[in-house]
């Protein structure tokens, strides 16, 4: 059975920093694109970050650019979210993301249905 299991989430203070660590289970995911989305209260799902599936290329949504960097580890099928700068529209459940599908455009980071394995998320809390 293929898990995904991201851990990290917790109530921090607005500018204070997280890292979200997902981890993979009963499959690797080494070259294969993974990213993190997140989804606040009455909101939609949104992009976050993704990696290529060495790490080279990253991608950010414009409103964590500079303060989120995403990395992954395939040595040990994980991959990070470091978050510094927090600020309280950050605060939501963080799910962490995998595709094994073949992607033709760099377009298809940003889109949850790209995505074919999730995991169960991570509350971050963002107090002002």
């Amino acid at each position: 059975q293929v898990q995904l299991v991201e851990s990290g989430g917790r109530l921090v203070q607005a500018g204070g920093s997280l890292r979200l660590s997902c981890t993979a289970s009963g499959r690797t995911f080494n070259g294969d694109a993974m990213g993190w989305f997140r989804q606040a209260p009455g909101k939609e799902r949104e992009f976050v970050a993704a990696t290529s599936g060495t790490g080279a290329k990253t991608y950010y949504a414009d409103s964590v650019k500079g303060r989120f960097t995403v990395s992954r580890d395939n040595g040990k099928n994980a991959v990070y979210l470091q978050m510094n700068a927090l600020k309280p529209e950050d605060a939501a459940v963080y799910f962490c993301a995998a595709s094994t599908d073949p992607w033709y455009s760099s377009s298809y980071y940003y889109y949850d249905t790209s995505y074919n394995y999730w995991g169960q998320g991570t509350q971050v809390t963002v107090s002002s």
